[in-house]
């Protein structure tokens, strides 16, 4: 009997840096185990955007537009079925990495080391969730 493939991290970004969020969605597209269902501009948008897509991680920027990534995180807490947060931002503030934890992210990512450790730790994340 073929043993069937697990279905991909379903995976939802949101940076209001276009082309930072096109290159993130460039590399994580290479990756058979990551599915990148959309992107979102700002933290209101990734909310609405996560009700709909529901996603199973979503790589949320802490400074955004409209809504930044604390608050939206802890919106994004109240659904039926809530992502995995990974927090995505280029402060590797101690008080940001505090903040981060208490509005519930599974993970903290500095934009300077995304290449070389995002996968791992969507991978993380998603299984945190379960």
């Amino acid at each position: 009997m073929k043993k069937r493939k697990p279905r991909p991290v379903r995976v939802l970004i949101a940076d209001d840096h276009r082309l930072f969020a096109e290159a993130l969605e460039a590399v994580l597209s290479t990756e058979e185990r990551i599915e990148v269902v959309g992107r979102a501009a700002d933290g209101g948008e990734a909310v609405t955007m996560a009700q709909q897509l529901e996603p199973d991680v979503i790589a949320l920027d802490i400074s955004m537009p409209v809504m930044d990534g604390f608050e939206a995180a802890v919106e994004l807490e109240k659904l039926v079925r809530p992502p995995a947060i990974l927090m995505l931002t280029g402060s590797s503030a101690p008080e940001d990495i505090d903040r981060a934890r208490r509005v519930g992210a599974k993970g903290y990512i500095t934009k300077d080391s995304i290449a070389a450790r995002l996968v791992d730790a969507i991978l993380a994340a998603a299984e945190v969730r379960g």
